[in-house]
């Protein structure tokens, strides 16, 4: 291979930028602050130092003594949290693109939103979250745009298209036949369904998302309904484990709940109509739930001004009110809960407001801030980067005002972001 010489002014310049890079990663940053909650033991920390080294803290504590060559970032009075993070977003969707209207979007325009979305998640304090389907790979795209430093947002687990049966939740169901549109993620049989897992994985897939049950925001399906049969199901999960990705099962109905906890899936998404055999099962399997319950505030309300079309909103009264009720029993049952959002079914960044109704729904507060820090790690797979203020993880920190484990509604008003050592806002 030819060597390649720079010019010397190019090569000076060039090594200055990479020594002053190497600086900047091993700068030492020292964020002070009145209280810092300590998400694991629930305790309140006062007087709090988090000394940070490039993207990771290097300690935490009470009172910590700050090196003389460290820049310091004092937050006065404010409250400091692990960075949160949302274990089911939709960041390339919209609350508009619900309807018809989305046959319209490209691929191309439904990335470019997804950026600004992932701007947006971030400034909320959503350090990192799990995107849970989007159409042609294009969240994975946005991951490594985010990776590569090209635009903001918060740290990615992303899925790429969920697997569908045809006609499914997941299956394009908008277009009249003569069109022959048919979702990226369908498949049906156990020799489709591992064939998509796999294609999935290979452009790139953090986690696979399937549709086990109807949903709501589809035409033409039973939110109660199963989908996958128990077959499938267990190939799908076989596959992906065997590959090393974690299967999130989109499922409302009872049915479908202990089809998808029987094959083994790592998650239940929004879990409406859970039951007691599907509480018995997700605690036998230590399978987690990752409810979605503010949504049904924000679409119901909203519907007329979103154009929902009729058939999608009389689902919605019927299992978004049902789903609290059966999601609490769940909670005071001891299921492992891991926060979600749903956020594209309402806006990016209200994120927050989901705390609040877990709190009304039997979570305390530290149980809520758990749900959406330690836990939501756990369930990733990344607890030893995300999901605490510790020795070693990355530098995902936010300050709130307030006290949260009294006011949970703090968390709605975040004030303060840091991801990777780096200041949000």
């Amino acid at each position: 291979m030819k060597a390649i010489i720079l010019p010397v002014r190019r090569a000076a310049a060039l090594t200055a930028l990479l020594l002053a890079s190497a600086s900047a990663s091993a700068a030492l940053v020292a964020v002070k602050a009145a209280h810092m909650i300590d998400v694991r033991s629930g305790a309140v920390v006062d007087n709090a130092v988090v000394l940070i080294a490039g993207e990771r803290i290097t300690a935490a504590g009470s009172n910590l003594a700050i090196p003389a060559d460290a820049r310091v970032i004092d937050l006065g009075n404010k409250t400091l949290l692990p960075g949160l993070i949302d274990m089911h977003t939709h960041l390339t969707g919209n609350p508009e693109d619900a309807g018809y209207s989305s046959v319209a979007i490209s691929v191309p325009r439904a990335t470019l939103t997804g950026a600004r979305n992932a701007r947006r998640t971030l400034q909320a304090g959503f350090t990192t979250v799990r995107n849970l389907g989007a159409n042609a790979y294009s969240d994975i795209g946005l991951r490594d745009a985010i990776n590569d430093g090209d635009v903001p947002g918060p740290r990615i687990a992303a899925s790429g298209p969920a697997l569908s049966i045809t006609g499914g939740h997941c299956d394009d169901t908008m277009h009249a036949p003569e069109y022959k549109s048919v979702g990226m993620g369908t498949a049906d049989g156990v020799d489709e369904v591992i064939k998509r897992t796999r294609q999935n994985i290979k452009y790139g897939a953090d986690v696979i998302k399937i549709c086990a049950t109807g949903g709501v925001l589809s035409m033409g399906d039973d939110p109660r309904a199963s989908q996958y049969s128990l077959e499938e199901l267990k190939a799908i999960v076989a596959e992906a484990h065997r590959l090393g990705r974690k299967v999130a099962a989109h499922a409302h109905g009872g049915d479908g709940i202990r089809l998808a906890v029987l094959a083994g899936v790592d998650s239940i998404e929004h879990g409406s109509f859970i039951d007691d055999e599907g509480i018995r099962l997700m605690k036998e399997h230590k399978t987690w739930l990752v409810p979605t319950v503010y949504l049904g505030d924000w679409l119901i309300a909203n519907a007329d001004a979103i154009h929902l079309p009729k058939q999608m909103l009389d689902k919605a009264k019927v299992v978004l009110p049902e789903a609290r009720v059966n999601i609490a029993r769940a909670i005071k049952a001891g299921v492992p809960v891991a926060f979600g959002t749903d956020a594209a079914v309402y806006p990016h960044g209200l994120n927050g407001r989901e705390f609040a109704v877990l709190v009304k729904l039997g979570m305390t507060p530290i149980q809520a801030i758990r749900s959406a820090t330690v836990n939501a790690s756990q369930l990733l797979g990344w607890a030893d980067k995300v999901g605490a203020i510790e020795a070693g993880k990355f530098a995902d920190i936010i300050a709130v005002d307030g006290e949260p484990l009294k006011d949970i509604s703090t968390l709605e008003r975040v004030q303060w972001v840091m991801k990777g050592g780096a200041v949000v806002q």
